[in-house]
């Protein structure tokens, strides 16, 4: 086999085999395809597309690049992948209530893309936190709290990293057949028994309109499945921020509120259904309902939040992280309100916008090689629907220097929108797929 046949047959809008598609993703680990090559390859999958059985086989043969993990543990391995959004720090809550629930979740997870934050940039806002850890400590970390979110080894999925990185730069980022991929080959190479996908619709998501959500839902749903891991996907709104802060340290700032008490979140919501749904797939419960309704409890009562300081602490957290968190994690020494030019009712959000106020800060990367600064963001941002009177704040900006917050201010005002008449807001949860 050779590239330059390979990609001759994606030109001609033929289907590579599953030996091809094989062979092909081993070169992108190992060099033996030249950036030309991966760049012509991700181009010809853009513009003909691989259908649901060459979508398949190349996850699969991207997850085969590298290493597979296997773990030794007494109970179901189950993950969960959200598409990106903004306040959306669901892992964090529903990791530990999961493992409370007798599940093992090795959840590998990544920084911020785009207007979008990162997993792993929230967790380093903790004091101590380390989330590159190798294999034998992952297993060690998991046999011991139960989950573990943690960053991709280098040995994890290794084609999706050269290939990624070429996407990036060739305008081939948005092809459903290779989004599918990047996310699959790396979620299942961690072998879980059962995963939910959290597919988000809306301003602050990649997807902006259902029909986008449902094709890519579609699309995870069924290659996910067809690699033999029960698979899930929940539809969820994105049109306003998930929590109402944006930013890491302000992020973890909410999933302790929720963890500690306030259960009435939407972010708690949203963990819940997505919970519910996993522990069905996974046989824990009997519907995902019921599972909904045990996850709720688990948040509710305490338990959700213990686990998660025994997480922490077990990559090198605050051992009292749980009791006192406010006085861990940083401030930022300028924070100013927001206040509503005018009278009326929340209508619009845009959650894009409103995360890339928070790059602008310095709370996500406008290049790799960027160092975030955990402490700025937003802060209490308003909902769509609610009442506002000229100068009831709007957010409140958190940054490192007046001037940032100044700019912040600008875009904040740019990207929420008032409006005489009351509008209901959309729902959390649009739709439930399964292949």
């Amino acid at each position: 086999m050779d590239a330059r046949s390979i990609i001759a047959k994606l030109r001609r809008t033929e289907v590579p085999s599953a030996e091809e598609l094989r062979w092909f993703a081993q070169g992108l680990a190992d060099g033996g395809v030249s950036d030309a090559q991966a760049g012509a390859f991700a181009m010809a999958v853009c513009m003909g597309g691989l259908g649901a059985r060459g979508r398949a086989d190349l996850t699969m043969a991207m997850r085969d690049s590298g290493d597979v993990l296997s773990w030794d543990v007494d109970g179901p391995v189950i993950d969960k992948h959200s598409t990106g959004g903004v306040g959306d720090c669901v892992s964090l809550v529903l990791a530990p209530a999961l493992a409370e629930c007798g599940a093992y979740v090795p959840m590998i997870s990544g920084r911020g893309l785009g207007h979008t934050g990162g997993t792993l940039d929230k967790l380093e806002a903790i004091p101590g936190v380390t989330t590159q850890i190798g294999q034998d400590r992952l297993a060690q970390v998991l046999q011991d709290t139960g989950a573990a979110i943690v960053g991709a080894t280098g040995q994890i999925a290794p084609a999706d990293k050269r290939l990624y990185a070429v996407r990036d730069v060739t305008a081939t980022v948005e092809s459903l057949d290779l989004i599918t991929a990047s996310i699959l080959s790396k979620k299942l190479a961690a072998s879980p028994h059962a995963l939910v996908l959290d597919v988000k619709v809306g301003s602050g998501a990649f997807m902006k309109t259902l029909e986008e959500a449902r094709a890519l839902a579609t699309a995870l749903t069924e290659t996910a499945n067809a690699a033999g891991c029960r698979t899930s996907a929940v539809i969820t709104d994105m049109n306003q921020p998930l929590a109402p802060s944006l930013g890491n340290a302000l992020e973890v700032a909410e999933v302790m509120k929720v963890l500690t008490g306030d259960t009435t979140s939407p972010l708690a919501e949203i963990s819940a259904e997505l919970g519910g749904v996993l522990m069905a797939d996974a046989g824990i419960s009997e519907t995902a309902e019921q599972g909904r309704d045990q996850i709720a409890n688990i948040i509710r009562d305490g338990r959700a939040a213990e686990r998660f300081g025994r997480m922490m602490a077990a990559v090198g957290g605050p051992l009292q992280f749980v009791d006192t968190w406010s006085r861990f994690l940083p401030e930022a020494s300028v924070i100013r309100e927001v206040p509503a030019p005018k009278e009326g009712y929340i209508s619009v959000i845009d959650g894009e916008a409103l995360g890339l106020a928070v790059v602008a800060l310095g709370g996500g990367r406008q290049v790799e090689s960027d160092v975030i600064d955990p402490a700025v963001g937003l802060s209490n941002i308003v909902r769509l629907g609610d009442k506002v009177t000229k100068g009831t704040p709007l957010v409140a900006i958190h940054a490192a220097r007046e001037d940032a917050a100044r700019q912040a201010t600008e875009r904040v005002l740019a990207a929420i929108q008032i409006q005489d008449a009351p509008t209901a807001p959309p729902d959390l949860v649009h739709e439930r797929i399964t292949a």
